[in-house]
C-alpha cells in the first residue's frame, strides 16, 4: 500500500486572486512553496494526486481542451522542481446542471485512485482550501488539512513530514 497526498487545484496549488475560473494558461500562477513542498513530500514517498472541480466546462464558461491545457502548464511549472504529479483528477460536473459523485464533496475521483494505486488512506492526506475539500477527503477517510486561501504550501508539507518522522 502506497501514501498519498490529494490536493486540490485553485486556490491551493494555484493562485485564483482575480478569477473565478482559472481556465487560461497566462493566468496559471503556482502558490507559494508549492513546488518545494510537494518536492519534499514526493521524496518521501508519496504520490501526488490533483482532485479539482472544473464546473466551468458545464457552464460552457471554457472547454475540457482549456482545462487540460492548464493541467499541462500546471504539470511544467512543477516539473521545474522536481515534482510528477501521479494523476489529475477533476469534474468538468457542475450541482446546478447535473448532478453527479465526482464534484467535490462528492469523493469518486478519490475513490478511483485510491483503487488504482493501492493508497493507504491512514497514512494519506487531502489538501484544500475550501470546506468542500474537507468533506470530500473526510468522506473518504483522509487526514484533512484546510489551508487559507493562495496560502504558502510549504510550512503544511513540512508539517506532514514531521508527522510522519515521529
Amino acid at each position: 500500500m502506497r501514501k498519498a497526498i490529494f490536493i486540490d487545484r485553485d486556490g491551493t496549488i494555484n493562485s485564483d486572486a482575480g478569477h473565478y475560473y482559472i481556465y487560461r494558461t497566462e493566468d496559471f500562477k503556482l502558490n507559494p512553496g508549492v513546488g518545494e513542498g510537494l518536492k519534499l513530500l514526493q521524496d518521501a514517498g508519496f504520490l501526488i494526486v490533483v482532485i479539482t472541480n472544473q464546473g466551468g466546462v458545464a457552464k460552457g464558461e471554457y472547454t475540457i481542451s482549456d482545462v487540460e491545457k492548464v493541467h499541462l502548464e500546471m504539470r511544467n511549472q512543477l516539473k521545474k522542481f522536481g515534482v510528477s504529479l501521479t494523476e489529475i483528477y477533476y469534474c468538468p460536473h457542475h450541482s446546478d446542471i447535473q448532478r453527479c459523485l465526482c464534484r467535490k464533496p462528492g469523493n469518486l475521483n478519490i475513490e478511483k485512485a485510491i483503487s488504482r494505486f493501492r493508497i493507504d488512506r491512514t497514512q494519506s492526506y487531502m489538501i484544500g482550501d475550501s470546506e468542500r475539500d474537507m468533506q470530500a477527503g473526510q468522506k473518504s477517510k483522509l487526514r484533512c488539512i484546510k489551508i487559507s486561501t493562495n496560502a504558502d504550501l510549504l510550512p503544511v508539507c513540512q508539517e506532514i513530514l514531521d508527522e510522519h518522522r515521529a
